[in-house]
């Protein structure tokens, strides 16, 4: 399945050129033209990097940068600036950016500097291993939950990966279709998202959630389901 990148950007030509270099280079796009945009996409799309400006219409980037290192702290963050803004490009960094690149920059550059970001943050392992909720803790790499009382449950690799990505989002409402994309890798048209909703009852079941009143995984109406953020 294709990355995907969420491009938030103003300038219209200068947009347009990065998702046209970006979708040739193989990757899918996602794009918002201001600040309003900007900022409900970055915490409702399913995306695996995000190109961002810092001078936008509405909630500027360096507020967009600190809703995504709160709601999504794992996600691989470039910001976009103008040459003479050093000091928002070290707040930029400061707050949490994973990288900039500074205008006009060239193609080349811009594919490469997303192409190491993307392997940096693959290789520091931000993946959630290890949960805890009440009555218990999940070891997601074995996948085995084993509660206080010494009782255990396995996991199958779906069901672990599932509740690897609720949990790494805990907080956040995720829509079905975006655990289609990002957990199934599939493209949500092709599948009925009644698919989710088994595999979260199962979990529910494993994880002792009463479904009636879930606490670990609960629902969010007309959005999707959210790891509540408890502790144990």
């Amino acid at each position: 399945m294709k990355k995907q990148i969420l491009v938030v950007e103003d300038d219209a030509a200068i947009r347009q050129g990065i998702v046209d270099a970006l979708e040739f280079a193989g990757y899918e796009v996602f794009q918002a033209a201001n600040g309003n945009d900007g900022m409900r996409m970055a915490v409702r799309v399913g995306y695996d990097l995000l190109l961002l400006d810092l001078v936008l219409p509405g909630p500027g980037g360096l507020e967009i940068l600190a809703e995504v290192r709160t709601s999504r702290p794992a996600v691989p963050v470039i910001i976009l600036t103008a040459r003479g803004e050093e000091a928002d490009r070290v707040k930029g960094l400061t707050v949490g950016a994973d990288d900039y690149v500074v205008k006009p920059f060239s193609v080349k550059e811009l594919l490469a500097r997303i192409e190491a970001v993307m392997r940096r943050s693959a290789e520091r392992g931000s993946d959630v291993k290890k949960i805890t909720f009440p009555g218990g803790a999940a070891d997601l790499d074995r996948r085995e939950i084993r509660f206080k009382n010494g009782a255990t449950e396995e996991l199958s690799e779906r069901e672990a990966e599932l509740l690897r990505y609720l949990s790494g989002n805990a907080g956040r409402a995720i829509t079905r279709e975006e655990l289609l994309k990002r957990v199934w890798r599939i493209d949500p048209d092709k599948i009925e998202t009644r698919a989710i909703d088994m595999h979260v009852a199962r979990l529910r079941e494993k994880l002792h959630d009463d479904p009636s009143e879930p606490k670990i995984i609960t629902t969010v109406r007309n959005k999707g389901y959210m790891f509540a953020v408890v502790k144990s």
